[in-house]
């Protein structure tokens, strides 16, 4: 009795002192009966838990690893909340991850794909004329690398994406919910240091590494919206080599270069927290160009779908199919 008792009072010094470093509080997940301390308390061992976790209280959360190799858990509930707003120091508010451009694509609320029909109509979108979008979208315009290629469109790249997803047999908010987790845990972790203290967060038991840091300014939305960018983000995963042996057996025909230029573009992604947003709300991943979550990468990456999986989806086309533009109307 005595040495469970110590064993106690070791672990509330444990937490406390945590919880004092970081000056956050220490909260608890019960999950199947058990109690799990949260971030910023560290495990030696990854909890038992899914990643990411639905908890009976509709809150989410997923495990992440620090740079030494502990593991943390981490709430990230994708929810409305406190705006962001950059130019008023609001750093850390979460705005309106729930909404959907229900006015402009109506069945993109009701279903969380397209229609086809409602995208050949369209020719505004947050009562901004898609024209003027696609302009201020190409490289040079709002940003420098741009939020489409210049021979792509608002919506060519609109229909090219929907029908990527769509063959994979999900939906844009599904698509949306990771970069959101990733972001939710950023706005956590950031506030210990300038560059967090993650570098990596189990998903759908794949390892995701992560790296993320603060713009020098922020980046203004091409939509009638409140979204801003302000994050750099990279999300990326080793492949196994078993998997680079299926690749390399559906590839046979590819160069040294250019099977490292699929690997990379399977597995690597270079994006903003301006993306889950605008996936959710416009199905809008951005072009091809440096910023574009493309969504073939995102199910890789987050365990959505396996090599085969993909390969089964769009056999022997990956190569072309994750460079390809989505080439429209001027």
């Amino acid at each position: 009795m005595k040495i469970k008792k110590l064993t106690i009072w070791i672990l509330a010094a444990q937490i406390l002192v945590q919880a004092l470093y970081s000056q956050n509080p220490v909260s608890l997940l019960n999950h199947e009966g058990r109690s799990y301390f949260l971030y910023p308390y560290l495990y030696d061992e990854c909890p038992d838990i899914p990643s990411p976790l639905v908890a009976r209280s509709g809150l989410e959360y997923v495990i992440c690893l620090t740079p030494d190799n502990m593991h943390t858990i981490i709430p990230v509930t994708i929810e409305n909340g406190e705006p962001q707003d950059y130019l008023h120091r609001q750093w850390y508010g979460k705005g309106n991850q729930l909404e959907v451009d229900s006015i402009d694509f109506p069945t993109l609320a009701k279903t969380g794909l397209h229609s086809l029909e409602e995208l050949n109509q369209i020719k505004t979108v947050t009562g901004k004329p898609v024209s003027e979008i696609t302009r201020d979208g190409r490289p040079g315009q709002f940003s420098g690398a741009g939020f489409i290629s210049e021979n792509e469109n608002l919506i060519s790249v609109l229909k090219g994406d929907n029908i990527l997803v769509a063959k994979m047999g999900l939906t844009h908010p599904e698509f949306a919910q990771p970069l959101y987790h990733v972001f939710n845990l950023i706005l956590i972790v950031k506030k210990d240091s300038d560059r967090g203290n993650v570098k990596a967060i189990k998903y759908n038991n794949k390892i995701v590494d992560l790296k993320f840091w603060g713009a020098k300014g922020w980046q203004n939305s091409i939509f009638n919206d409140e979204i801003l960018g302000y994050w750099q983000i990279e999300m990326s995963r080793n492949l196994t080599e078993h998997e680079v042996k299926y690749l390399k057996k559906a590839y046979p025909g590819l160069t040294e270069e250019e099977f490292s230029q699929l690997i990379k573009k399977l597995s690597f992604i270079h994006t903003s927290e301006m993306i889950p947003y605008y996936i959710m709300r416009y199905g809008f991943y951005e072009g091809h160009t440096d910023y574009r979550a493309d969504p073939i990468a995102i199910s890789f990456v987050f365990g959505y779908k396996s090599i085969k999986d993909i390969e089964d989806i769009f056999p022997g086309t990956l190569d072309h199919i994750l460079k390809s533009e989505f080439i429209g109307p001027k």
